[in-house]
């Protein structure tokens, strides 16, 4: 078989964990022989298995030891050769006896960088990487945006009429949108590790931030909170729902106490950061989502905080919903003011697609693509 047929089933398997692993990489993986593939497997959620195990324990079901003799692994990433919370990978691929491991990614972690390879080849393994490495490097972008960036893949979504506006002058809002865009949105929370909003949108629209299909709510991801004066009321559903464990507001340090407890006392975590005027440092703000975990973020407004995050250079790609209608210059815009004085600073994307979505028309993109990797061809 043609390993980057296996690899492209590795990288299928992957996307579906996506949002459930960190801190740890949403790794694929296929067991294949011949033109076979036996078994294929993702990351588990964090302390269970790794990938290349998920796939090697379910093509040993199916197909017993003997089938796993003299097979192929394709993996997403560079196996891991150290004892963490799960043994080494390496170890599990010898004992199965496999033949070939093809990798997608090596290991951007210093821990593990370069030594998964070579102790495959020492044990005689033959090995070969890059194997659809700008795919893979795509598919663990939260993961290297940590290890090489100290901060998540922070993703942007907007949802806004043709003038860019994205509610009245009032504040109406629900909705600027379609149903099919709106579906989309919710697959982009469910892969996603954490969705973020700013405190005015958390205190105007009260949403849920969850996931929901057909309706019915389905997952949680972390919901991110900036609110820098920790005035967010504790009687919003982001504090007052059953995953209330799941909201963290970033402040501002030394907030009243009495706020503190008021939203600790219903589940909800205050993390502390600097401030940068004229409101929290975002960039230390990332830094501590990466340090508590978090590789890939959301963002889902308001206004001020896409331009806030757009004008420091923090926004990685971009989800734009335009819907076939117009508000006018009176109406809330899209994205606050970028204090831009030439056209030189302007924030650029390279697209990636662009397509309908019902009514409206959905355009993703890479921003800053001079200094960003590409995504998927």
């Amino acid at each position: 078989m043609d390993p980057e047929r296996a690899m492209r089933r590795a990288l299928a398997a992957a996307r579906r964990q996506l949002g459930r692993t960190h801190p740890n990489p949403t790794v694929g993986a296929a067991v294949f022989r011949g033109d076979r593939i036996l078994a294929a497997g993702a990351t588990r959620p964090v302390g269970g298995a790794h990938a290349e195990v998920v796939a090697i324990e379910a093509a040993r079901r199916r197909h017993g030891d003997r089938a796993l003799r003299g097979a192929s692994l394709a993996v997403t990433l560079e196996p891991c050769h150290h004892q963490g919370r799960t043994g080494p990978c390496t170890q599990v691929i010898r004992d199965a006896g496999l033949e070939r491991v093809f990798v997608g990614e090596r290991d951007p972690h210093p821990r593990v960088s370069g030594r998964g390879l070579r102790a495959l080849r020492r044990a005689g393994l033959l090995v070969e990487s890059g194997v659809l490495l700008e795919e893979c490097r795509w598919q663990h972008r939260g993961f290297v945006s940590v290890i090489e960036r100290g901060r998540p893949w922070v993703a942007l979504k907007l949802a806004a009429t043709l003038d860019g506006r994205i509610a009245t002058a009032s504040g109406e809002s629900r909705w600027i949108t379609g149903p099919a865009a709106r579906a989309h949105v919710h697959g982009l929370r469910d892969r996603a590790d954490a969705v973020m909003v700013g405190s005015r949108t958390a205190k105007a629209d009260d949403p849920s931030l969850t996931v929901r299909r057909a309706g019915r709510r389905v997952r949680c991801p972390v919901r991110v909170v900036v609110d820098s004066r920790l005035a967010l009321p504790p009687d919003r559903k982001l504090v007052r729902d059953r995953d209330a464990s799941r909201t963290w507001l970033l402040a501002a340090k030394g907030r009243p106490a009495a706020r503190r407890r008021a939203l600790e006392a219903h589940g909800a975590r205050v993390l502390e950061v600097p401030t940068r005027k004229p409101g929290l440092d975002l960039r230390a703000a990332l830094r501590r989502l990466a340090r508590d975990g978090l590789t890939s973020v959301l963002v889902e407004g308001g206004g001020g905080l896409s331009a806030a995050l757009l004008a420091a250079g923090l926004v990685d790609e971009v989800h734009w919903y335009s819907a076939p209608a117009l508000l006018g210059a009176d109406a809330r815009a899209a994205v606050g003011p970028l204090g831009l004085t030439h056209l030189a600073g302007r924030p650029r994307l390279e697209l990636l697609e662009v397509r309908r979505l019902g009514a409206d028309l959905y355009v993703h993109g890479v921003a800053n693509p001079a200094r960003r990797s590409r995504g998927p061809s």
